[in-house]
């Protein structure tokens, strides 16, 4: 499919401008080299915030990209007060279902946020959009490529003793990057577990270095903080070179650990959940597998996009075992589909056994008490699938999963 075609299957036919008029997409791709997808509301007081700036950004460089709103207002007046205002344009109000895909396809947490893709392959550039605003105002860095780990970590990097290396010497480590703060209660509790995964992976020999990116709001209480830290950091006073490690991997809260192999590519964004589940570190350096057993540690991802969720509700690890293999084959596959065109696979796999928190879970959705029962949740837009049958194959998973993405299925309200 050509550029142009790619944009209209993401975006649709015709988008809005502050008038209401349609604007043709097609012809869109052929005007602009990037599109920035702002997530927002009207009566977000963040994104109400934001507005001044990002108008005299977009007015600097609107000859070479534009900018779409994907409004998550549940008021259509409302939505025409905030789009009014707005010189750029809109994915129209009644494109309910198109939001909740762009709200998925790029797992979209929090608001606002603003994911700036190409326009001609609708391969992201920059997840983490508002903060290249804010340090390139100009553009004059356009067209903000993604860079190579080495050349946005490149300079001198501390240790809390005061002494400094250079970031070259962690070529051909695996490597923590550690996004963390004083301030933050969860940040400090998992640095105490950090410390002792990271003193077990280097006495086993692994080449393996943490580098912290702080965000704490003074240098004195980075100082006080790194303090506890026995590995490296990214001096305080170099907010620059913070801040492009934060847009280069689209960090939108803290903690956040990322983990790279010693090519300086990214293994793992879910370190923060490998290092509190793998307490003794056996499977580091933590590859993703394709099917994981949902646990507290990991269910935060269910809000990340729609998941594939087999409930086996057992506490015979054999049971859980045999439900993993189950769903595998499925779960390989499409992973290897969608890595092999460069994007995030659009489902997440887990095996659900017995315990406090699926029953919590299976409360909140309302979904029967079968087991087992094969199920989608898309927490985002409240929506359950559900394939209630009294035995589960592998040819019934893949059909299930086809269905769900060719969108046959029709969804029951959460």
């Amino acid at each position: 499919m050509s550029g142009p075609g790619l944009l209209v299957e993401l975006l649709g036919e015709k988008l809005v401008n502050s008038e209401r008029e349609e604007v043709d997409v097609q012809a869109l791709g052929s005007r602009v080299s990037l599109i920035g997808l702002l997530f927002g509301c009207g009566m977000s007081a963040p994104c109400l915030q934001l507005l001044p700036g990002l108008n005299d950004f977009y007015c600097k460089t609107r000859d070479r990209l534009e900018i779409v709103f994907v409004s998550s207002d549940p008021d259509q007046k409302k939505w025409q007060l905030f789009v009014k205002d707005m010189p750029w344009l809109a994915l129209p109000y009644q494109e309910k279902h198109r939001k909740l895909k762009l709200w998925n396809k790029f797992r979209i947490s929090n608001i606002p946020s603003l994911i700036f893709i190409e326009a001609s392959t609708i391969k992201t550039v920059c997840r983490n959009g508002l903060l290249l605003v804010r340090d390139d105002p100009e553009g004059l860095e356009f067209p903000w490529g993604p860079k190579p780990f080495c050349e946005v970590i490149a300079g001198p990097l501390i240790r809390n003793n005061g002494q400094s290396q250079e970031s070259s010497t962690l070529e051909g480590s695996y490597v923590g990057v550690y996004f963390s703060a004083h301030w933050c209660p969860p940040c400090r509790s998992l640095t105490r577990v950090l410390v002792e995964s990271y003193r077990k992976i280097k006495e086993s020999g692994q080449k393996f270095e943490i580098v912290l990116v702080s965000a704490d709001r003074s240098e004195e209480s980075f100082k006080q903080y790194f303090n506890e830290m026995p590995w490296l950091a990214v001096p305080y006073s170099d907010e620059a070179r913070r801040s492009r490690l934060n847009r280069l991997y689209g960090i939108q809260g803290i903690p956040n650990l990322i983990i790279l192999d010693p090519k300086g590519e990214v293994i793992t964004r879910q370190g923060r959940v490998e290092v509190l589940r793998d307490i003794d570190c056996k499977e580091f350096p933590w590859h993703p597998k394709p099917v994981v057993e949902l646990t507290e540690l990991n269910a935060v991802q269910l809000n990340e996009g729609p998941c594939l969720v087999l409930f086996v509700d057992s506490e015979d690890e054999g049971e859980s075992e045999a439900a993993k293999q189950l769903i595998q084959p499925i779960a390989e596959k499409i992973i290897a589909q969608y890595k092999a065109k460069d994007e995030d696979a659009p489902l997440l796999f887990f095996v659900a056994g017995e315990d406090d928190m699926t029953d919590s879970l299976r409360d909140f959705t309302n979904l029967p008490e079968a087991a087992p029962l094969l199920t989608i949740l898309d927490m985002s837009a409240r929506a359950k699938y559900v394939m209630d049958v009294e035995e589960i194959t592998p040819g019934i998973v893949e059909s299930f999963v086809n269905d769900f993405l060719a969108e046959k299925l029709k969804p029951e309200p959460i």
